[in-house]
């Protein structure tokens, strides 16, 4: 099983018509044949379809869940990438209940969440960074960024050449597969919004324990996503993590590693595994290295220094939620497993963290988007610009 990290949201692996056969069952050649594709809109027929195959989905996931837990999860300690105390465990009511008072109703458990939104026009592209810090003793904090890109002016002798210039640059700028397709966008929607959520958590809270989302060794921060100042914020950030708030623990919202979760599918509620440690992710990135040979250098000491001390487990909360994977420094993992699903019970239904979804909340409530986009019409409004370069469309997905 692989821990490969996600780059991005549209960066997936298309392996061809092999892959398409296997991952959908049917030849790519019948899915393009309109005339295999449905005219108008037939319920029945459709929730039928829906009933079957989710039918033999859950019941193969079931036959595969009997033999993971009967064959497999006893098999965690030997595994040759395990971690120091791999294996299941299992965290009793009476450990939630002192979790709870001792802990997170105390308000000794802050929870970081950022969110992210974009106005993009021809003339400027403006970005809007929300972090939210909660504790159940109320918001620690609500903390935000705004960019404004603007091309580079370009000096040129005449208008010409200058508006020639632009358009040129702008067409490059958009098209796929160029090499700066973006990037600045990207990094500024997820890289610094990465990056604050962990500065947040070292430089703003004050609670003993401390939750975020994602990885917390997120591949665009290991790598600074190409740029040096990111790259060295970030190392210096993470070493703090480490070095001076060691009682964190980290929950993905994203369904990735979908083999580990696979695994996870067979605990039972209350139950959570301890896996590996980073060493393996860690060098994933390294080897698929794209940037300056001195920020390699840079990455590789932090890698080999701190990597082994952070590890993946998975954890399930309810049994009519999902399994969730979390990230914890080695000598607290145990507690912070018990932290995650102390947390997570409080919604059963839904089985993921409810401190990280408050902040989640919180963000929306404060630097969502419509009141983002409200004050970009206002500012468009008063600079007597109209609507002319208001897109209000979204990408199709």
């Amino acid at each position: 099983m692989s821990g490969r990290m996600l780059l991005g949201d549209d960066d997936e692996d298309l392996s061809g018509d092999d892959d398409y056969r296997q991952s959908f069952r049917e030849e790519l050649a019948r899915t393009l044949n309109l005339a295999t594709w449905a005219e108008g809109l037939d319920i029945q027929a459709i929730m039928q379809r829906y009933r079957d195959e989710i039918g033999v989905a859950v019941r193969k996931e079931d036959q595969l869940r009997t033999v993971i837990r009967e064959k497999l999860l006893p098999k965690l300690k030997s595994r040759p990438q395990a971690a120091i105390g791999a294996g299941v465990y299992r965290v009793s009511p009476e450990e939630v209940a002192a979790v709870h008072e001792s802990l997170l109703f105390s308000g000794n458990v802050e929870g970081v969440n950022g969110i992210s939104v974009s106005h993009e026009t021809l003339p400027l592209d403006i970005t809007q960074l929300g972090i939210a810090a909660v504790s159940y003793g109320g918001t620690s904090g609500t903390f935000s960024q705004r960019l404004f890109r603007r091309e580079v002016s370009i000096e040129a002798a005449d208008p010409y050449e200058e508006a020639s210039a632009y358009i040129e640059m702008r067409e490059n700028r958009s098209q796929p597969g160029r090499s700066g397709q973006d990037s600045l966008s990207r990094l500024a929607r997820r890289g610094i919004r990465t990056y604050a959520e962990r500065a947040i958590l070292v430089e703003k809270l004050k609670a003993e324990w401390r939750m975020g989302q994602g990885n917390p060794f997120a591949y665009e921060l290991i790598t600074g996503s190409g740029y040096t100042g990111l790259l060295d914020s970030s190392l210096t950030t993470l070493t703090r993590l480490m070095e001076e708030h060691p009682k964190f623990v980290f929950v993905p919202a994203q369904m990735d590693n979908r083999g580990f979760l696979t695994l996870g599918q067979a605990l039972n509620a209350g139950e959570f595994a301890i896996l590996e440690t980073l060493e393996r992710t860690g060098s994933e990135i390294l080897r698929s290295w794209q940037y300056d040979t001195e920020g390699l250098t840079r990455a590789t000491t932090f890698v080999k220094m701190y990597c082994p001390q952070v590890v993946m487990g998975l954890f399930r909360a309810s049994n009519n939620a999902p399994p969730q994977i979390f990230y914890a420094h080695v000598k607290h993992a145990h507690m912070a497993a018990c932290v995650a699903i102390a947390d997570s019970v409080l919604r059963a239904d839904m089985g993921f963290p409810m401190l990280l979804d408050v902040a989640a909340m919180s963000c929306r409530s404060a630097f969502g988007e419509d009141g983002f986009h409200g004050l970009i019409q206002d500012a468009y409004a008063q600079a007597d610009a109209s609507l002319q370069y208001f897109n209000g469309r979204k990408a199709r997905r």
